[in-house]
């Protein structure tokens, strides 16, 4: 947060790319155990930072007919890792994925160097010929002269808001963001993704599965994953937000359910093996059923929802909140698996299908919006393209 309003969201995105590149390289050189809790925690604070400056980025760059897509290649990113991580790490030796994201870092801090700053961050600074230049940059095919002046409007209108902690929860708007990333992030935990990515072989295992062997399982996964949140970040320009999202969790739910339902006959004695594929199907189509929304809308919506004054301290929340329901979630299944490994998949599908009848019910549609109108729905207020000012 204090990187992001201090020298900005490009210089902070560099910043933690050169933390990644010096902690992968300790990770690969270390010859202590030190040298990999030191670059790990190091890894830890970059990516944190990085999913807070990015989003902003992103959505301060974007068109608002493609913010939806462009916001979500963060997470198509995050996948990709993933997926080179599951198909190196079983197969080579130990440092051959610290030199691959070594050399990921070195090319964003030689390509990315020469991007220009965002123009949201440069009129808030008091920039606006960098901020021209800038907004020019991203759209080489018209003129700016409009989409400068309403940025700017909408700058100075939001300047007048103090933009404290506080106002998270008094003014009308951030409170609503507020509780729309509570419930999107803790819907996300709770969904059970980190769980299942954690304990995939474990849960095959469990389910007596014989049709896959382990590392190639967790390969699948992942690309079953990167391609349906492929598929959704073409759809979000598209669809909207919201439908992604309400379809997904419900989808999810049924998954869990599934899940849930197998565990509990096997605890109970019955003989499942005849049908041991049912996890792996189950637990594949949770894979594209998550992605497809639950695990891409709210990185997007994240940076949509804040105004420019709150945007920094909002996502920085959000993204602690994210860490912080991810260790609740995690310490429930460990809690419930003691009672059968059915329980908590109870519970996580239940927590899926309330994610998504909140979506349905609280969520607005951001799709096609300006940000500026985006705190107009939030506040319950109707968008005035030039709004009186007295």
């Amino acid at each position: 947060m204090f990187f992001t309003e201090r020298i900005g969201r490009k210089k902070s995105l560099l910043l933690a790319s050169l933390v990644v590149l010096i902690a992968w390289i300790a990770i690969a050189l270390g010859d202590n155990i030190i040298y990999l809790f030191i670059a790990r925690f190091g890894c830890g604070m970059a990516g944190n930072m990085a999913f807070v400056a990015a989003p902003m980025y992103l959505a301060e760059i974007a068109d608002q007919k493609i913010r939806g897509f462009l916001s979500s290649i963060i997470f198509l990113m995050m996948l990709f890792g993933c997926l080179v991580v599951y198909c190196v790490g079983p197969f080579l030796p130990y440092y051959v994925p610290s030199v691959i994201g070594a050399a990921i870092a070195i090319t964003e801090l030689s390509i990315f160097s020469f991007m220009p700053e965002s123009p949201y961050y440069l009129l808030y600074k008091n920039k606006p010929e960098e901020a021209k230049k800038s907004l020019a940059y991203f759209r080489s095919n018209r003129g700016v002269e409009k989409e400068i002046k309403e940025i700017s409007d909408a700058i100075e209108r939001q300047k007048t808001e103090k933009g404290r902690l506080q106002d998270l929860f008094a003014i009308k708007s951030n409170r609503k963001a507020i509780i729309i990333m509570t419930a999107l992030n803790g819907g996300q935990n709770f969904c059970a993704i980190v769980i299942v990515m954690m304990n995939l072989h474990i849960i095959l295992a469990e389910a007596g599965s014989i049709y896959m062997e382990d590392a190639y399982a967790g390969i699948v996964f992942a690309v079953i994953m990167l391609l349906s949140a492929s598929i959704a970040a073409f759809q979000l320009d598209k669809y909207g937000r919201k439908m992604l999202l309400v379809t997904s969790a419900v989808l999810t739910g049924f998954c869990l359910f599934i899940i849930a339902i197998y565990f509990h006959l096997k605890y109970v004695g019955y003989d499942m093996l005849p049908i041991s594929w049912i996890p792996i199907v189950a637990v594949m189509i949770y894979a594209a059923s998550y992605k497809m929304g639950v695990g891409i809308v709210p990185i997007v919506i994240t940076a949509e929802v804040f105004p420019a004054k709150m945007k920094s301290i909002g996502m920085t929340i959000s993204d602690a909140m994210f860490v912080v329901w991810g260790i609740v979630s995690l310490q429930m299944y460990q809690w419930l698996v003691y009672y059968g490994l059915h329980v908590p998949f109870y519970l996580f599908a239940g927590c899926s299908i309330f994610l998504g009848v909140f979506t349905w019910l609280y969520i607005p549609e951001t799709k096609g919006k300006t940000l500026e109108e985006i705190q107009f729905i939030l506040k319950g207020e109707k968008y005035c393209e030039h709004p009186v000012t007295t």
